[in-house]
């Protein structure tokens, strides 16, 4: 069973997507910015890594930039999901490492299609 970590410091919006997660079966595991996010990285690391950008503490450019440049956690895909939505906030968070890119507000179809695009088989 694949495992997704969720980075929001949204409640409201981790247990949104959470839910929709696991009706499909995927394990999730929340973190509110990316401070927390590393943690629970080191601690075990999850199959994905859905992020937020704009976040206390650590924001998802700097976690992406830290998951890609870690050596055991390098191959780790990461979505980055932004309210975010121009053009440069999309080039910005693909340059830091990102395996995709979703704007908020999102359908759940589209969120779940590239997480399965992107879990390992």
């Amino acid at each position: 069973m694949s495992t997704v970590l969720i980075v929001d410091d949204s409640n409201t919006l981790r247990e949104m997507i959470s839910d929709v997660l696991r009706q499909t079966g995927v394990t999730v595991v929340q973190a509110s910015d990316g401070m927390e996010a590393k943690e629970k990285i080191d601690a075990k690391s999850p199959d994905l890594v859905i992020t937020d950008l704009i976040m206390p503490r650590m924001n998802g450019y700097e976690l992406c930039r830290w998951i890609k440049s870690n050596p055991k956690t390098e191959k780790l895909p990461v979505i980055i999901c932004s309210t975010k939505n121009e053009e440069f906030d999309r080039y910005w968070g693909m340059k830091q490492g990102a395996d995709a890119y979703i704007a908020k507000p999102f359908q759940s179809a589209d969120l779940l299609e590239v997480v399965q695009k992107l879990l390992p088989k």
